[in-house]
């Protein structure tokens, strides 16, 4: 490393470019804590939106944006938008992601809705938006497995390159995605389902849970311990089946958890909607994994940032639906002592994280990047 005409960087510059890290990071989270309040203020807020949002079609929306992002920026890695200068690289991101997920949302809720009752936005209570958005639920765990534990295999092996790399993906993984949605999805919520294999909140805690353990290994462990297969298709299918045992387990030791954060009284008045719960402690943990890995730079070993992106996830559960949710994001009480739904404000914060970090690069934060 060098500085101007070839000087060595002296010890205190080299340390304050390190130490920036932490700087930054926080700085991240500041921008991305502030633009996410503003938009649900104005998008969703149940008070001071104009609109009536919340919590569907909102939330239908919201999935469909992050499973974009998840097509362009993990499968495709930005291919085409890369080519772009700041900050019109930002906005192209942020528009077309707009743009789909409101389109999805309106042709599933409105179009198929008028053929398949079932996705029709005029359901109580907005379920048919729900019944199509539960697809991102398997469509986060699968395409993204493919892109952090299977990195990317067989594409790569065949020589292939961005974007041609990131369609055969989408296009290939759609298979089995929709395989899961079909059999353990739609039926939790159809109108014409008399036996689904499981409830709603079964399917969306277990099958969030296996999301969790695709990001936790994938990223936060860096791909331990399926890497220790050996790479290409046996590390591929090691990660397959221990994302399922491992998210399997996940999910029973997140239930009895979520037991103990919200407390007896919260838990009988909810019953079953309690399994859903893996899912609303795995999404806080999912967006300090995701976070922590683009606003700080994933710094520290492997299994500390395991530990402390769980430490947060567990604060920030528990400070949102005791809290936040009630008192700052104004959104009904949904059992004794607690409101909310964390898959709706901390996805969003999911979503401005991907947008504003990764798509913007973190953009007016450059001075304050380690180097």
């Amino acid at each position: 490393m060098t500085a101007t005409a070839d000087r060595p960087l002296s010890k205190s510059k080299i340390a304050r470019s390190q130490g920036n890290w932490i700087l930054f990071g926080v700085a991240n989270l500041a921008v991305v804590a502030a633009v996410s309040l503003a938009t649900w203020y104005l998008l969703a807020d149940p008070t001071t939106s104009p609109w009536n949002f919340y919590p569907l079609p909102f939330n239908a929306a919201l999935f469909w944006a992050i499973l974009f992002i998840v097509f362009i920026g993990f499968d495709c890695e930005f291919a085409g938008f890369d080519s772009l200068k700041q900050p019109m690289r930002g906005l192209t991101i942020l528009a077309s992601t707009a743009v789909f997920a409101v389109a999805v949302t309106w042709i599933l809720g409105s179009g198929l809705g008028a053929l398949y009752p079932d996705f029709a936005g005029t359901r109580e209570g907005g379920l048919g938006y729900f019944a199509g958005a539960l697809f991102v639920l398997f469509g986060f765990g699968t395409w993204v497995m493919v892109v952090l534990n299977w990195q990317h295999w067989p594409w790569t092996v065949l020589r292939m390159k961005q974007p041609l790399i990131g369609l055969c993906e989408i296009a290939f993984v759609a298979v089995p995605t929709l395989a899961l949605y079909f059999v353990f999805g739609l039926p939790s919520v159809s109108l014409s389902a008399t036996d689904p294999l499981m409830s709603v909140d079964t399917a969306l805690g277990w099958f969030y849970s296996i999301v969790v353990s695709v990001i936790l290994t994938g990223q936060t462990l860096d791909n331990w311990p399926w890497k220790l297969a050996g790479g290409g298709g046996r590390t591929a299918l090691a990660a397959t089946v221990g994302n399922a045992v491992l998210g399997t387990a996940i999910y029973f030791l997140m239930v009895p958890l979520a037991k103990l954060l919200v407390g007896s009284d919260a838990t009988a008045e909810l019953g079953s909607v309690i399994d859903q719960f893996p899912a609303q402690i795995g999404v806080c943990w999912a967006f300090w994994m995701i976070f922590w890995a683009n606003g700080f730079g994933n710094r520290f070993p492997a299994a500390g940032r395991a530990v402390l992106t769980f430490a947060l996830a567990i604060g920030t559960f528990l400070a949102y639906y005791f809290v936040v949710a009630e008192h700052v994001l104004h959104e009904p009480v949904v059992a004794a002592g607690i409101s909310g739904t964390a898959l709706g404000f901390i996805d969003w914060l999911v979503l401005w994280t991907l947008i504003y970090v990764v798509g913007f690069q973190s953009l007016g934060l450059k001075k304050l990047s380690p180097a």
